[in-house]
């Protein structure tokens, strides 16, 4: 009965072991393998070259821009993900009805393509677009919002964050209706404000919810591409160079595969690095609010 049952378990998981062989495993280590060689991907000869994929990629001035653009999109755009997720669920949740209409209104904007939207973005921030035109006709005002470094990071990370934050709205809103109401009417009654009894219940009551609206939100940051790529391409001067658009054009632009992949691990290896820290930080946070 034992073996069966065991037959059975393998048998049960064998589609999700499938997919992870297929998907994860077998590309991670053509990956590895493509990160001590130097191929161009067309050549039928691949030349082993060891650490030196690796070496090249950590004295790199590119690598290193994208390294700590990867850091300022994080500063930017996750304290604004999550001001903007929270506003929407406080809004929602204090509505008397059609809580739900409204949540779905506020999360179609995760639904869209990021291409679309994109586009949608850089036509809207364009010259001659509707935005600025207005900010030039009424207060004289002539913004480069994509070709200024400084406004480019601040575009990227706001329509991101817009995008994300209805389904970030959706997880909180999940925390705010598990908080006890009675906790509430307690701190009325002994003349607690708005804003202290958000920060002293809501805030740190919030914990779950805020923990994996962070998490998410910081993988997030790691990984933009699209939006990159279809805006500014890089710049302008590397202000939005990021890790991916870095291994895309080491890869797809300059054929150099095995040096894009010797990137690819090392932005995996701080990625996991920075969130098992920004993880470890958010459990001292919980542990003193309570949580364990």
């Amino acid at each position: 009965m034992k073996k069966q049952n065991n037959k059975l378990g393998w048998l049960f998981t064998s589609p999700y072991l499938l997919f992870t062989l297929i998907f994860f495993a077998l590309p991670l280590g053509w990956s590895l393998w493509l990160a001590v060689t130097d191929w161009n991907m067309m050549s039928p000869t691949i030349r082993f070259v060891g650490i030196q994929n690796f070496v090249a990629a950590l004295y790199n001035p590119a690598v290193q821009s994208a390294f700590f653009v990867t850091y300022k999109f994080l500063l930017l755009f996750v304290p604004l993900a999550v001001a903007m997720s929270m506003g929407i669920a406080l809004l929602v949740n204090g509505l008397p009805k059609l809580k739900g209409l409204y949540m779905v209104a506020f999360f179609l904007p995760y639904l869209s393509s990021g291409v679309v939207t994109s586009l949608i973005v850089k036509g809207l921030l364009s010259y001659n677009g509707a935005f600025n035109t207005f900010l030039r006709a009424k207060l004289g005002l002539d913004i480069d919002w994509l070709g200024n470094p400084t406004t480019a990071i601040f575009v990227v990370s706001f329509m991101i964050a817009w995008k994300m934050s209805g389904y970030y709205g959706l997880i909180l809103i999940s925390g705010l209706s598990s908080i006890n109401t009675e906790i509430y009417e307690a701190a009325e009654l002994d003349g607690s404000s708005r804003w202290t009894t958000f920060w002293r219940i809501t805030f740190p009551m919030l914990y779950p919810s805020l923990f994996t609206v962070l998490i998410l939100a910081v993988g997030i940051s790691f990984g933009i591409f699209t939006e990159v790529y279809q805006l500014t391409g890089g710049g302008p001067n590397f202000a939005t160079n990021t890790w991916q658009m870095e291994i895309y054009n080491q890869a797809f632009v300059n054929l150099k595969s095995g040096y894009a992949s010797a990137i690819a691990l090392i932005s995996s290896v701080v990625t996991f690095a920075s969130i098992g820290v920004i993880r470890k930080l958010l459990e001292k946070w919980g542990e003193r609010n309570g949580w364990s």
